[in-house]
């Protein structure tokens, strides 16, 4: 799960080149959206987000990319979707109505630098000695079937065939004594039902989800690395998550939440398939991992339970100006050698979200603190951060989260809107 986001680690480095590097690192990462359908509105996206921890050597969480979404791409029954950066590209190709009246089909490239990085975080420490650079590709083949094409909230089937291949390399702070896992092939498969949907857009007005996913992954070349042999690159994994969501603006005060509750487990998980949780970088992936105040990523968990809930409170009359707290809350069983004190870990955070007319900009800078996570051998820990959202041509949806009031009476009714 935690290749759906490609982000990964960096050192604090000094030098023309590290510097560079960095650089890459901080502009350059982009998240893989591997969504349940084919996407119907056009959409032209500018996305950053950045995390700044201010206890502890932390690895760089930033992620940097424009996201293009082109329905009646060349012909009528074309779709294409590019999230792209420098380094990095995600893209897929649909075929409307490709399969059937109600079944479209996809096929997707993606790769670049940087993509498979690994950085290990244990006991609160991130570890840059057993951390290491990774590139990768992959290619990959969707079906997209939607049940009940007359109703106002669409029931989607999911099924992906994805063939990745990762290499890996040392980068200037990798233990010589640290053994890389071996470069390999990645089969995998992944079905899901979804009901309803999430926009890829920051802080939705209107969404709501129930879906439940299979992953399975088989490696074509596992083996020890490690010190020694002490860590496994396994043979096959398989993952099995849950995700309900909801997202609702009142209309006459403006305010609105996010609640989204996501529950996951697995079989012979490794340090590449295990959930990661940390960080706040809510568009870092189709299912983001929230624990604010952590590092990005710091948990590796087998399996977990985790609520995440925001809440953003306008502050002026032209509601350009917004307050916002998040809270998140996991129960987690950790991976195998990851372990630490502790299975409920919390974190709080807020920030004050600037929303320009008709919403084309939003910019929030952010404050979090880790309640649980551990920093020199006490609790608590903090972290600052800024995201940002430029929609190039106001994106207006056409599906289930769109402006529609039909779709949402219900919805009023319950909230007193």
């Amino acid at each position: 799960m935690n290749r759906l986001a490609v982000i990964g680690g960096l050192r604090y480095e000094i030098g023309v080149q590290k510097i560079w590097r960095a650089i890459l690192w901080l502009t350059l990462s982009v998240p893989i959206f591997a969504t349940a359908q084919i996407d119907p509105v056009r959409r032209d996206l500018v996305q950053f987000g950045y995390n700044q921890a201010l206890e502890g050597h932390s690895p760089l969480a930033a992620y940097a990319f424009f996201y293009h979404n082109q329905p009646d791409f060349l012909r009528t029954n074309l779709t294409l979707r590019l999230a792209l950066a420098p380094v990095y590209l995600d893209s897929e190709l649909g075929f409307v109505h490709g399969l059937g009246p109600n079944t479209d089909f996809a096929i997707g490239l993606a790769g670049g630098g940087f993509a498979d990085s690994y950085s290990e975080i244990r006991d609160g420490t991130y570890r840059p000695g057993e951390s290491f650079d990774g590139n990768g590709g992959e290619i990959s083949a969707s079906i997209y079937h939607l049940f009940d094409p007359q109703s106002e909230i669409p029931l989607n089937l999911v099924l992906r065939g994805t063939g990745h291949y990762s290499l890996y390399e040392r980068n200037d702070d990798t233990d010589p004594a640290f053994q890389l896992p071996n470069n390999h092939g990645d089969f995998s498969v992944r079905t899901g039902l979804r009901w309803g949907g999430i926009e890829p857009t920051l802080f939705p007005a209107l969404a709501m989800e129930l879906s439940v996913w299979y992953e399975g992954h088989v490696r074509s070349n596992p083996g020890a690395y490690g010190f020694g042999g002490d860590r496994e690159l396994k043979e096959q994994s398989h993952l099995f998550w849950a995700e309900a969501a909801l997202a609702y603006t009142f209309t006459n005060s403006g305010q609105s939440f996010y609640v989204r509750l996501t529950v996951g487990t697995s079989a012979d998980a490794d340090r590449f398939s295990a959930y990661r949780l940390g960080g706040f970088l809510p568009l870092v992936s189709e299912f983001p991992l929230s624990l604010p105040g952590y590092f990005f990523q710091e948990i590796s968990a087998r399996q977990f339970a985790l609520l995440s809930a925001n809440y953003l409170l306008p502050l002026d009359k032209n509601r350009r100006w917004n307050f916002d707290f998040n809270a998140s809350s996991a129960v987690v069983d950790y991976l195998p050698g990851e372990s630490q004190p502790g299975n409920w870990l919390n974190g709080v955070g807020g920030g004050i979200l600037f929303r320009s007319h008709s919403d084309r900009l939003k910019v929030m800078a952010t404050y979090a603190y880790g309640i649980n996570a551990i920093r020199d051998g006490g609790r608590g820990a903090q972290n600052i951060g800024l995201l940002l959202q430029w929609d190039l041509q106001k994106t207006r949806a056409e599906k289930f989260n769109s402006t529609q009031p039909d779709h949402w009476r219900g919805w009023q009714r319950l909230f007193g809107d």
